[in-house]
């Protein structure tokens, strides 16, 4: 078992309570494992995980272990929109603070982790790099879809109709029909948003039992692993089997990879940058993993929004392992996993993938980048642009006069009235880690271009982020360093011609450097947020930038 350095004359005053509470003297020195339950904070989309944490202990029982539950902070874009959302990116390192008091507080030796939405998977991946005390990842599933008039409807359907509602394509009364009718069960958005890909890209590190993701939540598959994740991470304390072992270099490209290959969310490159910061490897420069392996990893599935399938379809055809059997050749295949085996052992255990869903190397969807890392005057650090995996759902060339705004709200208020038009680039600047604090996104007005019609026509900058769910029109996306931080997108005004460069992997606008200068002395950008209390104010104050992975420590 992992051994800690103990005050046993402390740890008995803790006993004497334990002995309070029905825990006999066997039971004290069984290991103790974490059961990491984000149901809580409102996160009632994911209320089937108290049922799941319920199994989870019975099983750490059976199998020997003194299970203790942990309740963490659970943010969810679609109830989390509060200071323009900030509480959602911002609140992932809160999620691993909850972990590692509760870790570090009570001394346990291992934990089982069960991943939710976007933000629950990262942070409970950087709880367990910081405390590295063996852990496994149980992804707990995507939400089943529904029908609208016949056909297949799920949560991704329903923001294009609410893009479509808010220009005024279709009524109230449709919109609320397709409310009723998306959603038909508990889980993660449908849809290679942030969380599929995350609970994916788990799995690609070692972190989570092969063959495990993406899961239909409440599934027999998903119970199945709460399972056999609670039998095996008994094992892992034996064996001192701990994140760290398993989160190499070698892993990290893993991941990188395999979301390139599923053209992932590009949410996934700040979080796998700080899990890797957390597992004190800041050796390990993961923009720079996207920006190499983007122009040798071709894309091999198509999921919605970027293709043609559905998330069940990519389950259904092999899941993770399949596209990892697929992309084998390109693998580091000596990696380490949590069942104590590499990557290749695991790998050699998948027998059968559909490769009309799941395409092979020599027979690739697209052999061009899925996620671009770019430069330019306008993102001298990074940028992100993501394409579809066809060559003509969106444009991957944009040059237009900007059209600065302070917010979303704001730029669809234009949109609305015809003053934001056909061959302008939206530009938003301060809604980077420091800037919103937190993290704000672009999905209402990315969604209300896709409704008007206008996905083609109208471009957009951030330094914010972008949802998995949202790939219309041609965006750059995480710029940084961010305008807060007196990046040159806080510099840009309304009329400076601004040009988006899929192909050169570039972002700039067209003015000169002495002009630049000029603006940063005499117009530098000014946050308005300048009176957040609380939680936001130390992300506000202490967050690293993106090429950190945007934490906290």
């Amino acid at each position: 078992m992992r051994k800690r350095t103990r005050s046993r004359s402390r740890f008995y005053l803790r006993d004497a309570l334990w002995f309070s509470m029905g825990i006999t003297e066997e039971d004290i020195h069984k290991p103790k494992i974490g059961v990491v339950n984000t149901s809580n904070n409102l996160a009632i989309c994911f209320s089937h995980l108290d049922e799941i944490a319920k199994t989870a202990q019975e099983e750490l029982k059976k199998n020997g272990a003194l299970p203790f539950e942990i309740r963490t902070y659970a943010p969810s874009d679609f109830i989390y929109l509060g200071h323009e959302g900030g509480y959602v990116t911002g609140g992932r390192d809160l999620i691993s603070y909850d972990i590692e008091a509760a870790v570090e507080g009570a001394g346990l030796d291992g934990l089982i982790c069960l991943a939710s939405c976007d933000k629950t998977l990262p942070g409970q991946l950087i709880a367990a790099a910081r405390t590295n005390v063996p852990t496994i990842v149980v992804a707990c599933g995507y939400q089943p879809a529904g029908e609208y008039k016949g056909k297949r409807f799920d949560i991704e359907d329903l923001f294009i109709e609410s893009g479509a509602f808010s220009t005024g394509r279709i009524s109230e009364e449709e919109i609320a029909a397709m409310a009723k009718c998306a959603i038909k069960g508990p889980g993660v958005c449908q849809g290679i948003g942030t969380a599929n890909t995350m609970h994916v890209a788990g799995e690609a590190l070692g972190m989570c039992l092969p063959g495990s993701t993406p899961v239909l939540a409440n599934s027999p598959k998903m119970w199945d692993t709460v399972k056999a994740a609670c039998r095996r991470i008994v094992e892992m304390v034996e064996e001192d089997l701990c994140p760290r072992d398993i989160l190499t270099k070698e892993a990290f490209e893993n991941a990188a990879k395999v979301v390139l290959s599923m053209c992932g969310s590009t949410n996934s490159v700040k979080h796998l940058q700080a899990i890797a910061h957390a597992a004190e490897r800041d050796d390990l420069d993961i923009f720079g993993m996207y920006e190499k392996f983007s122009d040798e990893v071709p894309i091999l599935v198509g999921i919605k929004p970027n293709g043609p399938h559905s998330i069940d379809d990519f389950e259904a055809a092999g899941g993770a392992a399949g596209l990892m059997k697929q992309l084998a050749p390109k693998l580091n295949l000596d990696a380490k996993t949590v069942t104590g085996r590499t990557v290749g052992e695991e790998l050699a255990d998948v027998k059968k993938v559909d490769e009309e869903i799941i395409r092979p190397l020599d027979n690739a969807i697209n052999y061009r980048p899925a996620i671009i890392i770019a430069r330019g005057n306008v993102a001298p650090d990074t940028a992100m642009i993501k394409l579809m995996t066809d060559d003509e759902s969106k444009e991957n060339y944009f040059r237009g006069p900007a059209k600065v705004y302070p917010n979303e709200q704001v730029a669809f208020e234009d949109l609305n009235s015809g003053r934001l038009k056909k061959g302008d680039v939206v530009v938003l600047p301060g809604r980077g880690i420091t800037g919103t604090p937190g993290m704000g996104g672009v999905g209402l007005i990315t969604f209300a271009l896709e409704g008007a019609g206008m996905r083609k026509d109208i471009a957009i900058i951030t330094d914010g982020h972008t949802s998995g769910l949202c790939n219309a029109a041609l965006m750059a996306v995480d710029i940084s360093p961010e305008a807060n931080k007196g990046g040159v997108i806080g510099l840009i005004r309304d009329g400076d011609m601004v040009v988006i460069d899929a192909v050169n992997k570039r972002v700039d606008v067209e003015l000169t450097e002495e002009e630049i200068e000029k603006r940063r002395r005499e117009t530098p950008f000014k946050t308005d947020k300048t009176e957040e209390k609380g939680w936001l104010k130390i992300v506000q104050e202490m967050a690293k930038p993106l090429n950190k992975g945007g934490v906290i420590i």
